[in-house]
């Protein structure tokens, strides 16, 4: 594509030719029929296309998981609108290479009245004040700023540069995008065409799983079968089901910095909602993409207070000792640990009764004057406690039938822990009812000094 190049260590443009790229470059589309998904935002009449066709954009940020598109969709960006596309790294580039690159789009424009294109890879790996340098010449149109992460965009660019641009998410590929991919590499004249290839269908649709929505992991793969399988006596270069499988090696899960937090998100709350395969699923899924089983372990033993509680006062300790036994034993066996107490806490009764008593205590003593301590329960031997008749009346409540001693124990009488009508917790609300009828009746027949 004319007028493509990165820029080089030194600051200089350096030029891509076709035998330097491997299959996934050399086949970066020239019109949005190649492109292969995002049809949310590139199909007919989406705002990304009307923006593109009708040259109005000055930033656009592009954010998905790898091998979506990312950087070829900016290129294709650069040649629909003609215009040069400068490459930066967020990983190596600085300041100062902005600036050369600012420099160079201001030249160019000078010479030819062609606008440029300032592609920044990486984009969240750019500090706040590198990401504050491109501003200036993004709002006086130096340069049209396309800047790519797989990161979520709200956490890693600038607000700044945010609300000066368009913010796109990329989805992952679907399988028919991947085979599409993949047809394409064998007949397009710039991938495979000019060799007798011949591709299991099987093969396409396992490679088509395999990826994860990669289509650059796809394209790479293709092109190690085809590059390493030699010519049978057909004299074609037959793509098998294994020879993919041998390429690709081992199935990837998309995981990433998003990654990790949707799935340990959907982990939990497939726990919370009571539903064990799903969780299962997750946890393979977290382990196989290579999640420290100890965050797991942890979130299970905060997942067995926060969710559960005394719903099975089982919990805790079975998670607490589960997270022992995974620090002890360690991958693979440890998965066998985790699986167990995370079906025992999918299948357990729930209950966030704990979880709501501790905010709301919380709550009140944040934003509302703290309440005394009544003086029958304060310390006697604490300052000037014995002058101060701390203590004096405190009645001890294993000398009264049922525990129970007719006294305070808040100056400002509150309910924060309410059970749930949920496992244990149904004795416990019985009990907590026992108790305070057996109170009022003690105060209507007694009399108490609360």
């Amino acid at each position: 594509m004319d007028g493509l190049f990165d820029i080089g260590p030194d600051g200089q443009k350096v030029l891509q030719t076709a035998a330097d790229q491997p299959l996934a470059a050399r086949l970066r589309p020239r019109s949005f029929a190649e492109y292969a998904g995002q049809r949310h935002i590139l199909g007919e009449g989406k705002l990304l296309r009307r923006a593109v066709e009708a040259d109005r954009f000055s930033s656009i940020i592009l954010c998905g998981p790898p091998g979506t598109g990312k950087t070829t969709l900016a290129e294709l960006i650069a040649g629909v609108t003609n215009c040069a596309f400068i490459r930066l790294s967020g990983v190596t580039s600085n300041v100062a290479d902005v600036r050369k690159a600012v420099a160079s789009a201001l030249a160019l424009r000078q010479t030819s009245g062609r606008k440029t294109i300032l592609f920044v890879d990486e984009i969240h790996r750019f500090n706040k004040a590198q990401q504050d340098s491109l501003l200036p010449d993004v709002e006086n149109g130096n340069v049209r700023l396309i800047g790519a992460t797989t990161h979520n965009v709200q956490f890693y660019v600038t607000g700044a540069l945010l609300s000066r641009s368009l913010v796109f998410q990329l989805r992952s590929l679907s399988e028919e995008e991947i085979i599409f991919l993949i047809d394409r590499a064998l007949s397009d004249e710039r991938g495979f065409a000019h060799l007798p290839v011949r591709m299991d269908q099987d093969a396409k649709e396992f490679l088509a799983v395999a990826s994860e929505g990669d289509g650059r992991c796809a394209l790479n793969a293709l092109e190690l079968a085809v590059l390493t399988t030699p010519v049978n006596g057909e004299r074609v270069i037959p793509i098998t089901r294994r020879s993919v499988e041998e390429s690709i090696q081992k199935k990837i899960a998309v995981y990433g910095d998003d990654g990790h937090y949707d799935s340990a998100s959907a982990f939990i709350k497939s726990m919370r909602g009571s539903d064990p395969d799903a969780a299962i699923y997750y946890l393979a899924k977290m382990l196989e993409a290579g999640e420290d089983p100890r965050f797991i372990a942890r979130r299970l033993m905060i997942f067995s207070s926060e969710d559960i509680g005394n719903a099975d006062p089982r919990a805790l300790p079975l998670t607490t000792a589960a997270m022992q036994a995974v620090d002890f034993v360690g991958m693979p066996e440890a998965q066998l640990i985790l699986a167990q107490a995370v079906t025992f806490c999918a299948t357990a009764p729930k209950s966030n009764a704990s979880c709501i008593a501790i905010s709301s205590a919380t709550e009140d003593v944040k934003n509302n004057r703290v309440a005394p301590i009544p003086s029958h329960l304060r310390d006697p031997h604490s300052g000037l406690g014995k002058q101060e008749g701390n203590s004096v009346g405190y009645q001890y409540s294993h000398n009264f039938k049922d525990g129970l001693a007719d006294q305070s124990y808040l100056t400002v009488p509150k309910e924060y822990y309410l059970p749930k009508d949920s496992g244990y917790e149904i004795k416990l609300k019985e009990l907590m009812a026992f108790r305070k009828k057996r109170l009022a009746a003690m105060r209507a027949t007694q009399g108490g000094n609360a």
